[in-house]
């Protein structure tokens, strides 16, 4: 059987590539860097994430080198006023009940080895393997570059980020906007939860303090808290990257006195983009090649893993015979306006609400929150959205 290009090899297109091998097509990964990243991204499973990990074999892996996360919450700074969601009202609707935090790169390393050990003649995985040129007749693709022959599949799925070569070839636009912020994402051994009562391990935060721009986020992975800051108003970007300035917000947060111990720092801007079609002949897209949106909810990298599943369905089919290209528009139609109204969307309204800056708006909101928190009914259905497990049904009943 003809092997399926998936360029990139982040979490999304060794996703697709092990679930292919599974239902037994053969995959060629194509990655223009030397080995898998470990800059700081994502570090938030979601439920039905997890209990798609668990049917790669990769799941129990994963969260033994995580942190459990059973609550999250949306918080007060001055007083810690807080509303709590708690997703053991899922317990009905998946077999993880809650959030996983850990870092993107171990669930990569983990999908490396267990492509190696159960399926190395079925996926060949090419670093150092860039891609430069994408054309498509009617039988069959075409790919070039450096570090590679040239290849001629049956298929391409581009799994290959916001500046994706695949979608390039696919003449496809990537509108939408970028956020006027920058975030900062600053790294800490320093224990918050010690100095915060009834703090959870993702907590998104309003604040008053000057330091900031109105808001911050506490997430905690291994051994490590991660920050998100923002500048404070008026002040630039580079002004907040010094270090002063981030000792300084971090002593907002806490003020311990002693200097805060910075493990990294990374500076992004924040997009909310989608293409108007993730198909297009033989040529498709997944995850971040495909849709952008605000990490505020932790959903891109758990949309891409999803795009990934239902892609690998899509291939398995056509390739046996089941059905013709046109499945490929069902990709679209499934995945897209997930992407669109359940991701996009919903991180942008969880954006919003985190940088409100009125008191009086801030307190009205963390009472309907707190609210819907504490009413299983609300709590559940609040929870199987923002878990991402509403859009997953959605898309599953469209045919």
């Amino acid at each position: 059987m003809e092997r399926i290009a998936i360029v990139g090899a982040g979490p999304v297109g060794l996703v697709l590539a092990l679930r292919l091998a599974q239902l037994g097509m053969p995959s060629t990964v194509l990655e223009a860097e030397a080995d898998i990243s470990e800059e700081l991204r994502a570090s938030t499973f979601h439920p039905p994430t997890l209990d798609m990990l668990d049917g790669l074999g990769v799941g129990a892996a994963l969260i033994a080198q995580g942190l459990v996360t059973p609550t999250w919450q949306i918080r007060r700074h001055e007083d810690g006023a807080r509303a709590v969601f708690d997703l053991s009202v899922l317990k009905g609707d998946t077999a993880h009940p809650y959030r996983l935090q850990a870092e993107q790169w171990k669930l990569s390393r983990l999908l490396l080895a267990k492509l190696a050990a159960d399926h190395a003649g079925t996926v060949e995985i090419r670093f150092n393997a860039r891609v430069e040129s994408v054309s498509q007749d009617e039988d069959a693709v075409t790919l070039t570059g450096t570090g590679f022959e040239p290849l001629r599949v049956p298929f391409v799925a581009g799994c290959d980020g916001a500046r994706s070569v695949v979608r390039r070839a696919m003449g496809l636009d990537f509108p939408g906007d970028t956020y006027p912020e920058t975030t900062i994402l600053a790294t800490t051994s320093f224990d918050f939860s010690a100095v915060f009562e009834g703090l959870s391990n993702v907590n998104y935060i309003w604040t008053r303090h000057p330091a900031f721009s109105g808001t911050f986020s506490l997430l905690r992975v291994p051994g490590k808290w991660r920050a998100s800051l923002y500048p404070a108003q008026g002040e630039s970007v580079e002004e907040a990257l010094a270090p002063a300035a981030i000792e300084r917000k971090l002593q907002a947060i806490h003020p311990k006195g002693t200097p805060y111990e910075v493990l990294d720092l990374r500076p992004y801007r924040i997009h909310q983009r989608i293409v108007r079609s993730y198909n297009k002949g033989r040529l498709t897209l997944a995850g971040d090649a495909a849709h952008l949106n605000s990490p505020s909810g932790g959903m891109g990298m758990n949309g891409g893993i999803h795009d990934a599943m239902e892609l690998a369905a899509t291939f398995a089919a056509i390739l046996r015979g089941e059905g013709d290209l046109a499945l490929l528009d069902r990709y679209t139609r499934r995945r897209r306006p997930v992407a669109e109204r359940e991701i996009i969307a919903q991180a942008d309204r969880n954006r919003a609400r985190m940088r409100e800056t009125d008191p009086e708006r801030r307190a009205a909101l963390l009472a309907e929150l707190q609210r819907t928190a504490e009413d299983p009914v609300k709590c559940r259905e609040h929870l199987l959205r923002s878990s991402m497990i509403t859009g997953l049904r959605a898309a599953a009943a469209v045919t």
